[in-house]
């Protein structure tokens, strides 16, 4: 009896879809330090600005590791369980966090170890199970649409915060979100698995038949052209020149939008005299999932070297013109153009990975990769508030990153040499 069906796979995605915007909830402390105006209280103690931003500097990182962890995980045991616990330790840390409010170390623990745990842990199980259910060809798109579910959470996080904020506080916000996160993310987890054996046979026969009726223009192994049965282990992928070459990439592509995201209500202010950015955060925030999707069906169309050749190109030009944008309009365009190549990077880069590497041990192996976003996360905020500090506005960060926009088409132009030598 066939038990998994075209219908099985819908139900997947909407239902890691559905998780991955419960579990975002990295939007959440930054609106408590926008809301409050950091110093703020919580549960009687006076956090400084300092103190303030540790959990979510630990929340990015824990992030980082745990999409490592539970992408081995989910590897061994399948998805379900580790999505489980990922949506259960995020809405228990935040919990914690809103408990703890009066103790800086048990509420940074909470939100910055527990809750970015679980955010990682979720993260990196349910993405791997979705795209298992779908055809190669379909990669990018699939990708897309599950990690775009994750970038839209800032928007509904922002109104849900922000109203809880205005009738309770912040203990009671941040418990009353991590129940709910609990509730719905654990739900959701129940619905993600991985296909059968048979279902998955079916599909890889299907599409080698189509690989060997079709050639694809790009050189890169994406849609037409994929060879099947690729399954590196993290050690073989290691061995590989590609990989490193897809770190960097995609360490130094993130950076440019974590700088100019994290500091937007400074960017607006003092660049277009914008004194409340709510809209422009929200606005970005949709471009980005947008980014996402967008950005994951072109690579299918086109291969991802060649759309983030694209992506690199606008975020070095977009970089440049941030030296000028010096009214609302135009530095809105231009946040709108950092959202959609951001969210680019991020679609593109886990179907690159399981474009060559294979699915099989595609959890850890996009952890790794991924742990370039940890490194983008931390280091990113720091160097724009250095250049910051000693010159009182970020034109030379913007021409430093423009520059290293330029250095990525390299980088890009070698990964795309590397990848014909190697499925030729």
């Amino acid at each position: 009896m066939k038990l998994d069906t075209k219908r099985n796979a819908y139900t997947v995605l909407v239902a890691s879809i559905l998780f991955n915007m419960t579990i975002q909830v990295l939007y959440v402390w930054s609106l408590l330090k926008v809301e409050k105006m950091a110093p703020f209280e919580i549960g009687g103690w006076q956090w400084s600005s300092q103190e303030g931003g540790l959990p979510y500097t630990l929340a990015i990182i824990f992030f980082s590791i745990g999409v490592l962890i539970g992408g081995r995980v989910q590897d061994k045991i399948g998805p379900r369980w580790v999505a489980t616990v990922g949506g259960a330790m995020v809405g228990i840390g935040l919990a914690v966090s809103g408990l703890a409010g009066n103790n800086p170390m048990g509420a940074t623990i909470g939100y910055g170890v527990i809750t970015g745990l679980g955010i990682g842990f979720g993260y990196g199980s349910v993405l791997p199970a979705c795209l298992k259910w779908f055809s190669p060809r379909k990669k990018g798109l699939i990708g897309g649409l599950v990690l775009g579910g994750f970038g839209l959470a800032s928007v509904h996080y922002a109104f849900i915060t922000t109203a809880l904020l205005d009738n309770f506080d912040i203990e009671k916000t941040l418990l009353y979100i991590g129940i709910a996160v609990s509730i719905i993310s654990v739900t959701a987890a129940q619905f993600v698995r991985n296909p059968s054996a048979e279902y998955s046979l079916a599909l890889t026969e299907a599409t080698q038949k189509t690989a060997d009726t079709q050639k694809s223009a790009d050189t890169q192994p994406t849609a037409s052209n994929a060879k099947p049965a690729i399954d590196f282990d993290w050690k073989r992928m290691l061995k590989t020149k590609r990989f490193y070459l897809i770190f960097i990439l995609f360490l130094f592509s993130v950076s440019m939008g974590l700088m100019i995201i994290g500091n937007m209500a400074r960017i607006s202010s003092l660049q277009a005299g914008i004194t409340n950015a709510a809209f422009l955060i929200s606005l970005v925030a949709v471009m980005n999932a947008v980014g996402r999707i967008l950005g994951g069906m072109l690579s299918d169309k086109i291969g991802r070297v060649n759309t983030l050749f694209i992506a690199i190109v606008l975020q070095m030009i977009n970089m440049i013109g941030f030296v000028y944008y010096q009214n609302p309009l135009a530095l809105t365009l231009g946040f709108v153009f950092v959202g959609l190549c951001f969210g680019t990077f991020l679609a593109v880069f886990p179907a690159l990975t399981a474009d060559q590497y294979g699915l099989k041990n595609y959890g850890l192996n996009y952890g790794i990769v991924y742990l370039a976003y940890g490194f983008a996360g931390v280091a990113a905020p720091m160097v724009a508030d250095f250049f910051y500090d000693r010159s009182g506005g970020f034109n030379n960060a913007y021409l430093i990153c423009a520059a290293m926009m330029a250095l990525m088409l390299g980088i890009n132009f070698i990964l795309k040499q590397e990848i014909k030598q190697n499925y030729n």
